[in-house]
């Protein structure tokens, strides 16, 4: 445990892994909260362990994946990363911006 004001370690760890769950205590899967095991901070854990229930254990889709926080569509898209990628696929991409936000309208008339 880290001490008090004392940055956790691992939260850290995960944190520049990009790995850190957004939404931890959104997590409600037994095995999360009776396990020190299983840490709902680590998201490729909870994102695998999802789809492994279902796919290992045949739990129904839609109540596995509201107990780890999640909604079916975003099940379907962890589970084709596993299946694309192995766990490396669960690993969220880095943030890039979201448009040509450098191509203002100055410089796209210059370069016509």
């Amino acid at each position: 445990m880290a001490r008090r004001g004392a940055p956790d370690p691992k939260e850290t760890a995960l944190a520049e892994a990009r790995c850190l769950n957004p939404r931890p205590e959104s997590v409600r899967d037994p095995a999360f909260l009776a396990s020190e095991f299983f840490d709902a901070r680590d998201v490729v854990q909870v994102k695998y362990e999802m789809v492994r229930r279902v796919e290992a254990e045949g739990a129904p889709v839609t109540a596995t994946a509201a107990a780890f926080g999640y909604s079916r569509p975003a099940y379907y898209q962890a589970a084709a990363a596993v299946q694309e990628s192995g766990l490396e696929g669960l690993v969220p991409d880095k943030p890039r911006p979201r448009s040509g936000h450098k191509l203002t309208e100055e410089i796209l008339a210059c370069a016509e």
